[in-house]
């Protein structure tokens, strides 16, 4: 596999509860904040070519209490929230003209916490996320050299409670922190997040997948991504031996020979090593623990695979698929599948296979689309969109591979 490109030291921000999950108000909220940090970072760099990992935390009060569970109960109101985050994210660095996820730019991931203060501990300490409790953050092998909080009420409050437990635990995180301006105190309506009772939203999901390309991984696989972690239940005390199973089907070479500047595609060992590593970026908090990895060899659809043991109770399975099904109508006990809005109809033909061989049809959960539309307040929704196209992506690196 290709090497990366070298890493700066990493930050934190930590980013209270928002005033609701809405586009606009995410954005009159944190935009300032983030565009300081982002800015501070690229600063940082000093013209190398390093890039520099930031993870972004956001709480929500009551996510870690019994009430979240299954985690299918809050998946439409997170990825709607994960989806604003990630389009004030790109509207930002365009308007600033900031690299993201490419040397000289930001590694941005997105996390979520609940609210320690309240009690919220369902899942403390067990360091499987995205779902994180402030334990497992400060207990993981995280080196943050700075983190970075709100200047508000409630920023100051994240922050104090972070501290708290960093500074409880035998190892401690040591890092620099900084209080970055904000807009004054907002309302955050209580309860913030409205589980969902329907039918599909009670059940908990302990395999699930998603299929696409992957190449030069950007915003919107983060999105996808991130959202196919959310469908997958987290463990607690009196389920730790559920073995949970995440399948990502990537797109194999072969059938991606007549892509637009088909030369800078990346391969697809590059392709699931980069989707792996941000995988684990927001799901493995688990300290000082080296994933196992087994290669599959097959011959036949789907024989192709890479599996890694990231935790006792969690793997990540990459397969190689040459057709729009991969491994959904080979593996009957998949349960669950993460489509975007564009890929909806693909859902719908699955189940379709699905109910041939006389298999359960899969939960399908839909992802909301990055709103570049909606960010053209802050950037040109042009420059936005070219952030989140890999055509896009190709096509500059074309162009400067001939500089």
């Amino acid at each position: 596999m290709a090497s990366n490109p070298p890493t700066s030291p990493a930050a934190l921000l930590l980013l209270p509860p928002p005033p609701s999950f809405s586009f606009s108000q995410v954005r009159d909220a944190f935009e300032k904040p983030l565009s300081d940090v982002l800015a501070k970072l690229v600063g940082d760099l000093n013209g190398s070519k390093a890039i520099a990992p930031l993870d972004i935390v956001l709480e929500i009060p009551g996510l870690l209490s019994p009430s979240c569970r299954p985690h299918a109960k809050i998946f439409a109101p997170l990825q709607h929230y994960l989806t604003s985050i990630y389009t004030l994210i790109g509207a930002v660095a365009a308007a600033h003209n900031i690299e993201l996820d490419s040397p000289g730019g930001i590694d941005a991931r997105v996390i979520f916490t609940g609210d320690s203060a309240s009690g919220d501990t369902t899942s403390a300490g067990q360091g499987f996320g995205p779902v994180v409790d402030l334990t497992s953050l400060a207990t993981s092998d995280r080196q943050w050299d700075q983190v970075f909080y709100l200047s508000n009420e409630a920023g100051r409050r994240l922050f104090h409670n972070f501290i708290h437990t960093n500074t409880s635990q035998t190892t401690r995180v040591e890092f620099n922190d900084q209080a970055i301006s904000c807009i004054s105190n907002w309302a955050v309506p209580m309860p913030l997040l409205l589980p969902k009772d329907q039918p599909q939203a009670l059940q908990p999901h302990y395999s699930v997948i998603v299929g696409g390309t992957f190449d030069h991984l950007h915003l919107g696989h983060k999105l996808l991504l991130t959202a196919l972690a959310l469908t997958l239940e987290p463990p607690t005390d009196a389920d730790q031996g559920q073995e949970r199973l995440l399948s990502v089907g990537v797109t194999g070479d072969a059938l991606l020979k007549n892509k637009k500047y088909a030369e800078f595609l990346e391969s697809w060992e590059d392709r699931c090593q980069s989707t792996a590593a941000f995988l684990r970026a927001i799901m493995d908090f688990s300290p000082n623990h080296t994933p196992r990895v087994e290669r599959i060899t097959a011959p036949g659809p789907n024989g192709n695979a890479v599996i890694m043991r990231i935790q006792p109770n969690l793997t990540f399975k990459f397969v190689e698929i040459w057709d729009p099904y991969g491994p959904t109508i080979t593996e009957e006990s998949l349960t669950a599948l993460v489509v975007s809005k564009e890929t909806l109809s693909g859902g719908a033909a699955v189940n379709d296979e699905r109910a041939k061989k006389g298999w359960k049809s899969l939960a399908i959960f839909e992802v909301d689309v990055l709103q570049t539309g909606a960010a053209t307040e802050v950037t040109d929704a042009n420059t936005f969109e070219a952030k989140i196209s890999s055509t896009d992506i190709r096509r500059r690196q074309m162009h400067l591979a001939k500089v």
